[in-house]
């Protein structure tokens, strides 16, 4: 399996490592060297599948993912990805620019959009110019300086870059809009924290936050019980395995396959597999006329049966009519003790200052007339309820 930092701080910048370094225990190196080398592995492979020695800029990130270093799944920071770029260069890969019209392109948008607000909103920023390299560059130069107004042409300039990059997680359990507000933010955050000295464009760099904060959107709030990241990053893991299993099988794996593959024990498989199941809800149509719900065939284990509540009511009236054989102040004694009229049974002493006597007397009244509730004349007419 895959070594998961215990924090995963996605894309944080390179301040902010240097900030949160500190000493490291023998277990925080060993995890470093880990994740070290399986990076190093990874890109490796990721250069041995390029086609002519060339990689699209547009496709680094599904291959990334593909090989297990995306983003959402694994947690690259800035320096891990600079690093990647860097030893993909020293292998010489070539890595092409993507053009504007791949980066920003928002037609499929405009398609996904049902919601008259969203077409608008699509159209209005499809009006923004986009920025050339050396505009780009300056505008860089002036955040670096302080300057808001550049920060405000930077962010408005890459909304298209939002809506490029949102459009792909449609059908993931959370709105178009909402998948579109929550890449603003990660677009924001990729403006405060762009470095150009880096040497990064700043879609490239803006993409990483971008999908960082859809993604996580989606594990915090597409299912109606919030699941850990860290935990969504396994169930992902367990179902590209189960996926893999299907297709060199020919039929759906077992548990005890799927743990094999994934080296786990088979009991944790279960668990992950019952913690995928997403909630379906009782209002969810039945039959072809969809005129009844799921709700209307599960069995509330909480309420009686309708049989019950028949007995029930038969067990109470033949109770009442034994105890009517009592005299009056029995009936009345056995009665309250046992909350047989408002389901509330009472102490010794309430019923006895009910009757203005002591508990004691209570307690004698209440054993007589249990003595002859026993009696077989009596006990014969409930004998069948007991037996059941």
């Amino acid at each position: 399996m895959n070594e998961i930092p215990e924090e995963v701080r996605i894309l944080q910048g390179l301040d902010e490592e240097s900030e949160h370094g500190g000493a490291q225990s023998d277990d925080d190196e060993e995890k470093a060297r880990k994740r070290k080398a399986k990076i190093e592995a990874e890109t490796s492979r990721l250069a041995a599948s390029a086609k002519d020695g060339k990689i699209r800029e547009s496709e680094l990130n599904d291959k990334l993912e593909k090989f297990g270093l995306s983003i959402d799944k694994y947690g690259l920071t800035v320096q891990e990805l600079s690093d990647i770029y860097k030893a993909l260069e020293g292998m010489g890969i070539v890595i092409e620019q993507s053009s504007p019209a791949e980066v920003y392109d928002i037609s499929d948008g405009l398609e996904a959009a049902t919601d008259d607000s969203v077409k608008m909103y699509l159209k209005d920023i499809g009006t923004v110019a986009l920025l050339s390299p050396d505009e780009e560059r300056d505008l860089a130069r002036r955040m670096a300086e302080g300057d808001e107004s550049a920060k405000k042409r930077l962010s408005e300039a890459n909304l298209r870059l939002v809506v490029s990059i949102a459009k792909r997680y449609v059908g993931r359990g959370m709105q178009f809009l909402d998948l579109i507000q929550e890449g603003n933010m990660g677009l924001l955050k990729a403006v405060e924290k762009f470095d150009y000295t880096k040497g990064f464009k700043f879609s490239t760099y803006a993409t990483w936050w971008i999908r960082q904060s859809i993604t996580r959107a989606i594990a915090d709030q597409a299912r109606t019980i919030r699941i850990p990241v860290h935990m969504v990053e396994t169930i992902n893991k367990t179902g590209r395995v189960s996926r893999q299993l299907l297709q060199k099988l020919g039929r759906e794996p077992s548990p005890a396959e799927i743990a094999a593959e994934m080296g786990i024990p088979v009991e944790k498989v279960i668990e992950i597999q019952k913690i995928a199941q997403d909630p379906v809800s009782l209002e969810t149509p039945i039959g072809e006329e969809e005129d009844s719900h799921l709700g209307d065939f599960l069995e509330d284990d909480k309420a009686a049966s309708p049989s019950d509540r028949a007995e029930a009511k038969m067990l109470r009236e033949q109770l009442l009519q034994v105890l009517d054989t009592l005299t009056p102040r029995e009936n009345e004694v056995i009665r309250k003790r046992y909350g047989l009229d408002d389901s509330r049974p009472k102490t010794l002493e309430e019923v006895g200052r009910e009757f203005n006597v002591t508990r004691e007397r209570i307690r004698q009244i209440e054993a007589k007339a249990l003595r002859k509730l026993r009696h077989p004349n009596r006990t014969k007419k409930l004998k069948d309820f007991i037996n059941k």
